[in-house]
C-alpha cells in the first residue's frame, strides 16, 4: 500500500518509525530483534535511512596518506525487501541525490519495483565531513526536485536508456523532508519553503518534518506552507531524547532548538533512563 493510500484510509492517528540501517557486518537478526517490540504500536509503514559513502585516510608506512571511500551501512534495498517480506509492512526507503549518480538511482529504483516496494522518500542528503559545502554526484542530481522528477518520468516508462524497448512504468508514492527550523543551508524559512514547494511541485505526494522539540514551531510551519500553496499532508516527526549528551549533539547534527524547559528537566535527571523517561513523557505531550 502507498502512504497517500494509508493517510486516506486512516481512522484514527497512525504511527510509523525511522529505522537506521545496520553496521557492515551486522546480522540482520539483529534488526528484526530491534523491530519486533516495536510492533506492538501497529506501524503503518517503516522508514529507513540511507548513507552516502565516507572518506577515509589511512597512513602508509612512508609516512603519506591513502585516500580511501568507504560504506559503513549497507545499501536500504535488500533491508527494504527483507522487512516488507518478513513483516507484510510497507516500507519507505529514502533515496539520496549525495553520492549515486542517476544511473545508480534508476537501478535502485528498479530494484525496489521488482521487490513490490512503492514508496520511496527523496533528500538530497548531507555533504561528506570533508566537504565544506555539499557538492552534488558529477553524473547526478543537484536538487531533491530533479530526484522527484526522474521518479516521476519513470512512472512513465521513460527510462535513462530513450532506446529501451521494454520499458514498464515505475509507480512510486515520494515524500519529502520538510524543516520547521529551516535547512540549515537555507538563507531564511520562506526560501526553505520555495524549496518546498518546487518539491511538491515536481511531485512529492507528502512532506515528513525534521524532528522537533516545540508544538508552535510545526504549527507555524504547517501554516506557512498552506499559505504559499502547499496542499499536501505534512507528517510530524517526533524523537524523544534518550541520552544527556544529545542536548549538545542534536542542536548541533540537526541545526535545532530544544525549549529550556525540556532541557532544564533533562540536566536534573540522574541517568540516561531518567532521560528517556523525560523524553517520552514530552514526545507525548508534544503529540497532543
Amino acid at each position: 500500500m502507498k502512504v497517500p493510500d494509508i493517510f486516506a484510509a486512516a481512522k484514527q492517528t497512525q504511527f510509523s518509525f525511522e529505522l537506521l540501517p545496520p553496521l557492515k557486518g551486522t546480522s540482520i537478526e539483529q534488526l528484526y530483534a530491534a523491530i519486533d517490540p516495536l510492533l506492538a504500536f501497529n506501524p503503518a509503514y517503516i522508514n529507513i535511512t540511507a548513507h552516502r559513502e565516507q572518506i577515509e585516510y589511512k597512513k602508509l608506512p612512508n609516512g603519506l596518506l591513502e585516500e580511501r571511500t568507504v560504506r559503513k551501512r549497507p545499501g536500504n534495498v535488500a533491508i527494504a525487501g527483507a522487512l516488507q517480506h518478513k513483516y507484510g509492512i510497507p516500507v519507505v526507503p529514502h533515496i539520496l541525490c549525495g553520492g549515486f549518480s542517476k544511473s545508480e538511482t534508476e537501478y535502485a529504483l528498479i530494484e525496489l519495483h521488482f521487490l513490490g516496494i512503492r514508496n520511496i522518500l527523496a533528500l538530497r542528503g548531507d555533504a561528506l565531513k570533508s566537504e565544506a559545502f555539499y557538492k552534488p554526484h558529477p553524473q547526478g542530481h543537484e536538487f531533491t526536485s530533479q530526484l522527484i522528477s526522474q521518479a516521476k518520468n519513470l512512472g512513465k516508462g521513460n527510462y535513462l536508456d530513450e532506446e529501451l524497448e521494454n520499458s514498464t512504468p515505475l509507480d512510486f508514492s515520494i515524500g519529502v523532508a520538510g524543516y520547521p527550523e529551516k535547512h540549515y543551508s537555507a538563507p531564511n524559512l520562506a526560501h526553505d519553503l520555495l524549496m518546498l514547494k518546487a518539491k511538491v511541485a515536481a511531485g512529492a505526494d507528502y512532506v515528513v518534518t525534521q524532528m522537533f522539540f516545540d508544538n508552535q514551531k510545526y504549527f507555524d510551519f504547517v501554516n506557512a506552507a498552506r499559505a504559499i500553496g502547499i496542499t499536501v499532508p505534512i507528517v510530524p516527526g517526533i524523537k524523544p531524547l534518550a541520552m544527556k549528551t544529545q542536548l549538545e549533539r542534536l542542536p548541533q547534527i540537526f541545526y535545532i532548538d530544544l525549549p529550556e524547559d525540556l532541557a532544564a528537566e533533562v540536566r536534573k535527571a540522574k541517568d540516561n533512563p531518567a532521560v528517556y523517561q523525560i523524553g517520552i513523557e514530552w514526545a507525548i505531550a508534544q503529540s497532543k
